[in-house]
């Protein structure tokens, strides 16, 4: 495997302040691989296979940690962080990968194109702290794939667009600026869109790829697990699996950003707990009546907000249950233990 440099690797001052002077002796790995027993970890002495310290859900795809060459240690903060909550019933959050410089969305120019899904992943990117780069795919098939473009930047001054033909390597080389010189590019996206043929056409792989279905111009799903790969630009990409389900949660910060014209009016308003309806004062419903305000995206940012503090509350809810759980099962075994020396005594 080839040989990289910690810098190469995406090593920054960031981690290197995190590390403690009786931590020298331990090498600083980037996690490419997560499974449940093990991580799958990039050095400068090449690839190792590391026991977690922690549970498998505590890592994210490019996360950094301290090891001994056997074991994953400590983990050091990331600099961007990616999570959703997780899918299904279970209450609680989902790392999807750390350390990320570009998030590319990806979708596509057909009927897989959906503003109020592009903004949830909008929200994600943005409360990560990383930078939204929206790819949208099939441009070759499309007669007018600027109209998608157009769209996508209209929903934010953060958002940066751009049209590609996955399958022309040449075209794809437009996005080597995102995933050069230890630069992380990750790819998000529903399943089909094309981030595999991206993967390959980025990374020089050639992971097998699926056709389109012709009843709604989607792939297939591909791509089964995160991994970090080398770029051919001299970066690094983390290609996901599609989400069918995509559940905001502590990404309150990334919709103020996204939503930052509605935010900016909610702040007019006479009422500070206005709700936008039939308030008098409201600079929401006065900015709706003169039209500089679509109603679709007030519903969707309302809709949004609701969510993600709905879940940040349950999550929340269930951590401090957890925690007191912990503690009642501790406080439980010491009276045993103490019992029973007595009992001995």
């Amino acid at each position: 495997m080839t040989s990289h440099t910690l810098t190469d690797l995406g090593w920054s001052d960031h981690f290197a302040r995190q590390r403690s002077a009786d931590e020298d002796a331990l090498s600083p790995a980037r996690i490419s691989e997560v499974h449940r027993s093990q991580l799958v970890a990039l050095t400068e002495a090449g690839e190792l296979r590391l026991i977690p310290t922690d549970s498998a859900g505590a890592y994210a795809v490019g996360d950094w940690v301290l090891t001994d060459g056997t074991a994953a240690l400590r983990r050091l903060d990331p600099v961007t962080d990616l999570h959703r909550r997780a899918a299904g019933h279970t209450v609680s959050d989902q790392r999807i990968a750390a350390n990320v410089d570009t998030v590319g969305l990806v979708t596509s120019c057909n009927a897989d194109f959906n503003v109020a899904r592009l903004e949830r992943y909008l929200a994600l990117a943005l409360a990560s702290n990383a930078l939204p780069l929206v790819i949208l795919t099939k441009a070759d098939l499309c007669d007018d794939p600027d109209s998608f473009r157009r769209q996508a930047e209209r929903l934010s001054p953060l958002v940066t667009a751009i049209t590609v033909n996955a399958k022309d390597t040449e075209d794809v080389k437009r996005l080597n600026p995102w995933c050069s010189t230890a630069q992380t590019l990750a790819l998000l996206g529903s399943s089909g869109v094309g981030k595999t043929t991206l993967r390959n056409a980025l990374t020089g792989e050639t992971e097998a790829t699926q056709g389109v279905r012709e009843d709604d111009g989607k792939g297939r799903h591909t791509t089964t697990h995160r991994a970090l790969r080398p770029t051919l630009a001299g970066g690094w990409l983390i290609d996901t699996p599609g989400m069918r389900e995509l559940q905001l949660s502590g990404t309150g910060e990334g919709l103020e950003e996204l939503f930052d014209d509605i935010e900016t009016l909610a702040a007019q308003c006479k009422f500070s707990n206005c709700a936008h309806d039939s308030e008098p004062g409201c600079a929401v419903k006065a900015a709706l009546g003169d039209g500089t305000l679509d109603h679709a995206r007030l519903e969707r940012w309302q809709k949004l907000r609701r969510e993600d503090q709905y879940n940040s509350e349950t999550i929340a809810a269930a951590r401090a249950r957890q925690k007191s759980f912990g503690r009642v099962v501790k406080e439980a075994m010491s009276t045993k233990s103490r019992y029973k020396r007595g009992y001995e005594d």
